[in-house]
């Protein structure tokens, strides 16, 4: 019997490794927008919101607008024309993926309750533990965020 349990216990240690490699997206061959199945992005949130608003607001399915391959969603028409008329100020940063982990030549999966307007940007990370991190250097995140990421998008 124990031998049967030292076997579920190394399958369950592979999976939850295997869960976390997982995680984050294959550079080689992934979108360079964090959208879901259906092409929607930041999981339904109006990205104007988070300017205006200071506050993660749900988009309706009925307001959308499409920029670089993504469909965002507004929570009104007035949110909708802000995006429509400067979509690079309103959309996120790194393509809306975790900004630390941009930082460090990866693309993760966003938390949206991490979000921050930064010098005008915004930007979101995979957690709040990883927000935090960024938020002790958030000069030298951003700094080699971008620069990974202007190299990412002409890959």
């Amino acid at each position: 019997m124990s031998h049967i349990l030292s076997l579920l216990i190394a399958v369950c240690a592979l999976l939850t490794v295997a869960s976390a490699t997982a995680s984050a997206v294959d550079t080689k061959t992934s979108p360079k927008v964090n959208v879901d199945q259906s092409g929607l992005a930041l999981q339904g949130f109006d990205p104007v919101a988070f300017f205006t608003q200071s506050q993660a607001v749900l988009g309706k399915a009925d307001q959308t607008a499409t920029h670089a391959g993504a469909t965002y969603r507004f929570a009104d028409a007035k949110n909708k024309e802000l995006f429509v008329a400067e979509p690079t100020k309103y959309a996120p940063q790194y393509g809306g993926f975790c900004a630390f982990g941009a930082s460090k030549g990866q693309c993760f999966p966003i938390d949206i309750s991490t979000w921050q307007v930064i010098a005008g940007k915004l930007y979101f990370n995979k957690s709040g533990e990883v927000r935090q991190k960024m938020d002790a250097e958030t000069t030298k995140v951003i700094k080699e965020a971008d620069t990974w990421w202007t190299d990412y998008i002409k890959g």
